[in-house]
Order: structure tokens, then sequence, then C-alpha cells
């Protein structure tokens, strides 16, 4: 695979990151994507502080490598940033919000930072903000999409718009073609979410992962409305499964009118003792510690669930795309 400038950006030897998707993006799964030479984004928002801290350096008992933390800015994440520059990590991936705030912090100890973007004006404003990079999201992508447009479409639009700031592609990439296609369109490397929640590494439940792999495009469902609990007005991309074919049969209501919403799905024990209450249609990563059905609980998922056919290690599974890449380029 072509050596591009996010390698020598971040350090690394495969312009690939993995995307840091809440606590299932975990130590182990970040570290095994960053020692097989690509870079591991840790997930990072609305973690308490102290914890993140632990997360952190958890990534640094297990590899020496470059990785990075993810930080949704729907909802304020300056103790979670103020955490970051401390623990002096590399690279910030931020979404959903307005990175400027952000980038001026995070840059003056000595961290890059990336924004994921859905449009060709988010990419602009994002390169006004001062960002190291755009990361184009597809409305192929799985969990909260930002955008509308199609990879093949947004990817090169935005690299006209901003260039030479760098960009990566992501959303509906799960082979090598797929990264092949996205440096071809102008991309200098691509952001992979769902292919490595099917890895070994990910924190979440293994029935979730299998369900992954027997799953087709055609089983994604794309709402603005159906698992908006926690974070309204997101549209999101999750597998149809028992909640959400019974939302549909009921002609897909809207927030207030869904079938048995206000439903407690699962009592998670916090650490100071108290106990959270999980509701239906909730927006949050299955992880194994949340005791679920999986039928009830959000089962995020891009569209290139399609090209993914087995559940294996994280580090395998950079050096499979970088074969596959580099037969085709």
């Amino acid at each position: 695979m072509p050596r591009t400038s996010l390698c020598d950006l971040l350090r690394i030897e495969h312009p690939i990151l993995s995307v840091g998707f809440g606590r299932t993006a975990g130590p182990e799964l970040v570290a095994a994507v960053s020692s097989a030479g690509a870079c591991g984004v840790l997930g990072g928002s609305n973690v308490a502080p102290e914890v993140l801290r632990e997360r952190i350096r958890g990534v640094r008992d297990l590899t020496e490598r470059p990785f990075g933390v993810n930080l949704l800015l729907h909802a304020p994440q300056l103790p979670q940033l103020e955490v970051c520059i401390e623990e002096r990590v590399p690279l910030l991936v931020t979404f959903w919000g307005d990175p400027a705030p952000y980038v001026a912090r995070a840059r003056a100890s000595g961290a890059l930072v990336f924004h994921q973007v859905g449009s060709v004006d988010e990419a602009r404003q994002a390169a006004r903000a001062g960002v190291d990079a755009v990361i184009a999201q597809g409305g192929e992508a799985g969990g909260h999409v930002r955008g509308t447009v199609a990879l093949a479409a947004l990817l090169p639009a935005v690299v006209d718009a901003i260039g030479p700031l760098p960009v990566l592609a992501a959303g509906g990439i799960a082979d090598g073609r797929g990264i092949a296609a996205a440096l071809a369109l102008g991309a200098v490397g691509v952001s992979l979410g769902t292919r490595f929640v099917a890895s070994e590494e990910a924190y979440t439940l293994r029935e979730y992962k299998d369900r992954l792999v027997r799953s087709t495009a055609a089983d994604t469902v794309y709402s603005e409305f159906l698992f908006d609990g926690l974070w309204p007005g997101a549209p999101h991309r999750a597998l149809r499964n028992g909640v959400v074919r019974e939302w549909e049969s009921a002609g897909c209501p809207p927030s207030g009118q869904r079938p048995g919403e206000g439903t407690v799905i699962a009592r998670v024990s916090r650490a100071d003792g108290t106990e959270l209450e999980v509701k239906r249609y909730s927006s949050f990563m299955i992880t194994p510690e949340i005791p679920v059905d999986i039928e009830e609980a959000p089962l995020w998922a891009g569209q290139s669930v399609e090209l993914i056919h087995d559940v294996k290690p994280a580090g395998q599974i950079v050096r499979d795309l970088v074969r596959e890449a580099d037969a085709l380029l």
C-alpha cells in the first residue's frame, strides 16, 4: 500500500484508522491496531476523566505506537480533553460539533486534531477551525451518521473543497478494494468502524459480532428517531433486530409514540453504588457489563457488513486490508 502523507503525519506504516466507537473500542483493540502499523482510536466520549486516564495508560501498557482518542462533541467534552492533553495523546478525533474550541488547546500540547464531517460545508468549517485533517463520512456508515451523501460522491468533493488539507474516507469500507478506491478518489487514508467491531478484541458481545458477519447491507436501517434516547436528532444506522422490527411494524412512529417506549431494558451498577436504568430506544454501545437482550439494543452497523465474513484478530484485519489493497494498487 502506498505510504501517504497520513503515515508521515501520524508516524504509522499503513494509512488506516479504527473508529473509537465508545467503550467497545478499548485498550486491547486500539493497541492491536496500532501494533499492526495502523492507528487505533480509543473511545473517550462521556467517559469519566479518571476512567479515560486509566484507559489511555492501558493502551500505553500494550503498545508504544501512536494512537488516538475519539470525542463526540454533541455534549461538552472539556474534562476529557484535559485528560488527553495531560496524557499527551498524539491524536484527537472529533465528530458532531464545532472542533474550534478544542483545536488550539490540543495543538498547544502537540496533539493533532482530525474532525469527521458529512458534507462539504462542514469540511470547510472544520478547515477554518484549524484541524489537521478531515474525515469525510459517507451515508453508508454505521452508528451516528452526519451526512446523507454516498462516500464516492462526497469524498472527491471534500478533497476539491479543502485541499491541500488531508482528507480521510469513512463509510462503507471493509476491505482492501474500498481502501484502494478511497485513495484513488483523493483520500490520504481511511477510518473503519464496522469492520473492527467484528474483531476479537472489540469489547462487546460475541453474538453482536456474529450478527454482523451474518448480515447484509439490506439488514441495516437508517433513521433519525429510532435509537435517539440520550442523543436526540442524530441520524444513525443499525442492524434490524427485534425492537427495530416492532418499530417498523408500528409504522416507524416518532419519539413519544414508539412501541414499549420507556421500558427499562437493562440496569447497570455504577462505581458509586447507584444504578443506571437503560431504556428502550436509548443510544448506547453494547459492552459485556450491560445485561441487555441483543434484540432490544442498538446494533450499530454500516452497509459494509455486506463485505464482512468473519471475526478475527484486529492485527490480522489490518494485515489483510493492506494485502488486499496492495494487490490492486
